[in-house]
């Protein structure tokens, strides 16, 4: 399946560079879209991402940097879209050639917020990508471990199970080892509803709830996502397995999660703008609540911590109030 595959990356931040890291290790060269065109010149002096994980050396005559979202389709079978969700459509509209037959891999941690969208649904639905071609990456993988080549499990998954089976070796090292799942729904929401619940974790450590209660709001973290994703697809999922719960527990506690940090600055009484202005990363949470508490105005499962976290970003309510609130619904 990669046999004479030319393999793209879309993005430039740390997941982005993670993955290219990876993806390197299995392949000869790779194309890599980055929108600034400052950023590929110093990429290219260096050998090493300016901006996001500096700690990662490349050969960069291994590497076709463009700026150009057209020409990195044109010159590649295999896109692999590593962009934040508040980006990833104003990209994407610049396409204007075909992408019916390309397969297209989602690393994207959110929905696209204007759209209120999963990433495959919107490639399906603007690009008319078949299901057959569209592969997500979950898991518990921070880029900044991948960085430090520290061992690391990745989800591939696909409505195709045998084109899972394919591509996973695109992402296999020496220190990351893969997994397929058909679950591609179940995988995608968990992506981003794991964003909520560390914002979560990081409002209640700065209120100063233990580790005994950080405890029970992830486990009721577990059984939300468990809810939901039934509602949404009856496709049979492990919530147990590390493409579901070892996400969530990665994104709630490491000292990388920028979901995490995002809630702790909350948690002291920063504003939302305040917060994202200082951390100069997008948290992806905290569009994923918005987009998670819309979809749920339909589906009517019951997600007491998505709705506390709703009601402190966008209704502006203590946080305080709000999770001493939400401590009457858990067990």
């Amino acid at each position: 399946m990669l046999q004479n595959k030319r393999v793209a990356i879309v993005g430039g931040g740390s997941w982005a560079t993670a993955l290219a890291k990876i993806v390197l290790t299995n392949v000869d060269e790779v194309n890599w879209f980055i929108r600034r065109t400052e950023v590929i010149e110093e990429f290219k002096r260096t050998g090493k991402n300016p901006t996001y994980l500096n700690s990662a050396s490349f050969d960069v005559s291994r590497i076709h940097f463009t700026d150009d979202i057209n020409i990195v389709v044109r010159d590649s079978d295999i896109l692999i879209l590593a962009i934040p969700s508040p980006y990833l459509e104003p990209t994407l509209k610049k396409i204007r050639r075909t992408m019916r037959s390309k397969i297209i891999i989602s690393a994207v941690k959110g929905m696209i917020p204007e759209k209120n969208q999963i990433v495959t649904e919107y490639l399906h639905e603007k690009f008319n990508v078949p299901d057959e071609n569209m592969l997500v990456i979950a898991g518990p993988c921070h880029a900044e471990e991948i960085a430090l080549q520290r061992l690391s499990y990745l989800t591939i998954g696909c409505t195709n199970r045998d084109r899972a089976n394919q591509l996973a070796p695109l992402f296999q090292t020496s220190y990351v080892r893969t997994c397929t799942s058909v679950d591609i729904i179940g995988l995608e929401y968990t992506s981003v509803m794991k964003n909520i619940y560390s914002i979560a974790g990081g409002i209640c450590q700065s209120l100063r709830y233990g580790d005994n209660f950080q405890a029970v709001l992830i486990s009721n973290a577990l059984q939300e996502i468990e809810h939901f994703t039934a509602a949404l697809s009856s496709v049979p999922r492990d919530i147990d397995a590390s493409g579901y719960l070892g996400d969530v527990l990665v994104t709630a506690y490491s000292k990388f999660s920028r979901n995490r940090q995002f809630g702790q600055m909350i948690g002291m009484g920063y504003s939302v703008k305040a917060a994202q202005l200082e951390m100069e990363m997008v948290a992806e949470g905290y569009y994923g609540t918005y987009c998670i508490h819309q979809a749920n105005e339909k589906l009517k499962v019951k997600l007491p911590i998505v709705d506390a976290v709703y009601d402190i970003l966008y209704a502006h309510k203590s946080p305080m109030y709000a999770i001493q609130e939400l401590t009457t619904h858990l067990q």
